[in-house]
């Protein structure tokens, strides 16, 4: 277990094999930014294609070295000045990621991240925790994704598999004929479609039937086909993280520090799927609320969301409707936690999430309107 220990100031004489992480601080519109503290002195956050909507002005800077952590905060100019002095490659480590966290995020085909992006959730199964048959009828999940249209969804993430803790997880054959007729049918009517799968075969005839991308809870770990197939294709691919599998996954999870474990874990997914062909600018990455991860530690990870901008790819968070809102409030059942599902979504987004995934499409919608109206300049 990593003993946690805070210093007031940069530590110096860093080593070269010490494990160095950046989270922005004091994030803020860069419209309010530049009323309190003056204009020019913040730094874009993860700025989408149609420009920064978003500064922060200090970073914390987390050194995992010797079964220690250290934490310190300093003004980004002085992180920048402190690496100067340091070893050339803690040096090059913060200079690469003041860049990834200041880089933009490129539109990735239809979706650009100038706004933030409501990714709609479409459980195609008897046995989701939340909406498990609601929607297992084909014509009710089609339905269902007609709404999410209506609602104006950016992103339709359709699954087959219930990934819920303790899900038996269905044949390749009975996960097809869930997914791939409303794919068929929602193909075309606006907003991306996304097969949420970990299976190749289920990716490769989503894909044709007119998918526009995928999101895998395994990162692509799973099964040993999906890097060579993902690169031959175009489009977003979700790499999210989960300790373990559906089966097993809250069976006792631990960490050593969830975020910077979570963190580990993603930068090494992202440079396998490049090392396999994958364009980086196709990937997004997922902390995987819920998924491996006790109430502590999904808190954990929330409070320093704005860390994983450092992995330099557009955030996605997926709190929607999990049971750790349950357990913060009065135990309420899944269909009853919007509110908490928005509070959690409302707080990524204002430190630079680019998309949120909900089971409440237009909930979601109304919320970030009016969040936007209230950070829109005067």
């Amino acid at each position: 277990m990593t003993e946690p220990l805070t210093r007031p100031a940069l530590p110096r004489g860093v080593s070269s094999s010490a494990q160095l992480y950046l989270r922005p601080l004091d994030v803020a519109p860069v419209e309010r930014e530049r009323c309190t503290r003056g204009a020019g002195t913040g730094r874009p956050l993860a700025p989408g294609a149609g420009g920064t909507r978003l500064v922060f002005g200090a970073v914390e800077l987390l050194v995992r070295t010797g079964g220690r952590l250290l934490r310190a905060a300093a003004p980004a100019d002085a992180l920048e000045a402190w690496a100067v002095g340091e070893a050339a490659p803690v040096a090059a480590r913060v200079r690469a990621l003041l860049e990834r966290l200041s880089a933009p995020r490129p539109s990735l085909g239809p979706l650009c991240f100038d706004r933030p992006l409501v990714m709609g959730v479409l459980n195609v199964t008897p046995d989701s925790f939340s909406d498990g048959g609601d929607y297992f009828d084909g014509d009710a999940a089609v339905a269902e994704g007609r709404r999410m249209v209506e609602g104006a969804a950016d992103i339709i993430d359709i699954g087959g598999e219930s990934t819920r803790p303790g899900a038996a997880r269905p044949s390749p054959e009975q996960e097809r004929r869930r997914v791939l007729p409303v794919v068929r049918a929602l193909a075309g009517l606006g907003p991306t479609l996304t097969v949420d799968t970990r299976r190749a075969e289920i990716m490769a005839a989503a894909l044709e039937a007119g998918a526009g991308g995928v999101n895998d809870i395994s990162a692509l770990s799973d099964d040993p086909d999906s890097l060579a197939l993902l690169a031959r294709h175009d489009g977003p691919v979700v790499l999210m993280h989960m300790q373990g599998t559906p089966e097993t996954m809250q069976q006792a999870p631990r960490y050593d520090v969830a975020p910077l474990d979570v963190y580990d874990y993603l930068e090494a997914r992202i440079e396998a799927c490049q090392a396999a062909g994958i364009r980086a600018e196709r990937l997004i990455v997922d902390p995987g609320i819920g998924f491996g991860k006790t109430v502590a530690h999904n808190l954990e990870i929330l409070r320093d969301i704005a860390l994983f901008h450092g992995l330099g790819r557009p955030l996605l968070l997926g709190a929607s409707r999990k049971s750790f809102i349950g357990t913060l409030s009065a135990r309420e059942p899944a269909k009853a936690r919007l509110p908490g599902s928005l509070a959690a979504a409302l707080h990524a987004v204002q430190l630079g999430a680019q998309i949120v995934r909900t089971h409440d499409v237009a909930e979601t919608r109304q919320a970030l309107a009016v969040l936007a109206a209230i950070q829109a300049p005067q």
